[in-house]
């Protein structure tokens, strides 16, 4: 069977967990190699082990990874290319779910740490992928966006915004790209069955997950067989666009967390730092405790 990744080698940022695990193993199976970039070295060594059962050892690597950091970013690049010998996919999916609550609780620490995470790491990992993709004549970067970008009461302030400025820079990145044959795309997942979302308890987010139209709940595989398709010759086309892969949950109008001050979000603040290995921290406005 001719393989939509074969020859292709690929950087997936945030690829041990959730969606970038399901989209690493997705690539492996359409026969890409990858290099799985992550900060949670623990589920970076799952991932590799995961990959190697199923027979993708050769071709796979893991780098450990602050997607925020420059140096980080351009050594992941760099790794990709000494292993693999080339790049042609970057795609950029590490996530948080980063600051959340009423506007006059959240600290500027964590508006900034939310825009460094899910923002500047894109624009980082599009400034030093770029380049490499010109040397082997073009490539695909793919950014993981959000519906919450799109509409209002899909996330929180932070996330949201941080979301949208994505959706506005793919759009002007694919622009300046396009005649080196690099396209830029993304996907807006809707609400997808992963560890940032449910964070081990999926049954407390039932109400999330049944909102949407149709009715299978989303997955991880969901949005890695769309990231594939993306990514391969078939899509040769597609540049500029952000994709939803949301089961319709936008299309007929959304308040996934509730509305004004009975929003989830406003009732308390802190910051999820998602799958990192790092400790959320939840501040309960009522009382004023701090749980991490």
């Amino acid at each position: 069977m001719n393989k939509r990744l074969a020859g292709k080698v690929a950087i997936v940022t945030g690829g041990a967990s959730g969606m970038g695990r399901a989209t690493v193993m997705r690539f492996l199976a359409d026969g890409a190699k990858v290099m799985v970039a992550d900060l949670n070295e623990a589920n970076g060594a799952e991932t590799m082990a995961v990959a190697k059962a199923q027979g993708h050892g050769d071709n796979i690597a893991f780098v450990r990874c602050d997607v925020a950091n420059e140096s980080d970013v351009a050594a992941t690049v760099a790794a990709a290319e000494t292993r693999f010998d080339r790049l042609d996919i970057a795609y950029l999916n590490a996530g948080v779910g980063g600051a959340f609550g009423p506007i006059a609780e959240i600290s500027v620490e964590d508006w900034d740490y939310t825009f460094a995470v899910l923002t500047r790491s894109v624009f980082l990992g599009m400034k030093h992928a770029s380049p490499a993709m010109k040397k082997y004549g073009g490539g695909v970067i793919l950014v993981t966006a959000s519906i919450a970008g799109m509409v209002g009461g899909g996330g929180s302030h932070a996330y949201s915004a941080a979301k949208a400025a994505l959706i506005s820079l793919i759009e002007n990145v694919a622009a300046e790209l396009g005649p080196d044959r690099i396209r830029v795309v993304g996907i807006a997942p809707g609400v997808i069955s992963t560890p940032l979302v449910h964070r081990g308890r999926p049954e407390k987010f039932e109400k999330q997950f049944s909102q949407q139209p149709w009715p299978d709940r989303g997955e991880p595989d969901h949005i890695a067989d769309v990231a594939s398709f993306l990514c391969s010759d078939e899509a040769r086309f597609i540049t500029g666009e952000t994709v939803k892969v949301d089961g319709g949950l936008l299309a007929q109008g959304v308040a996934l967390w509730g509305t004004g001050r009975d929003n989830t979000f406003m009732k308390s603040a802190g910051v999820n730092r998602g799958t990192t290995g790092e400790a959320m921290v939840v501040r309960n406005l009522q009382s004023g405790d701090q749980k991490k």
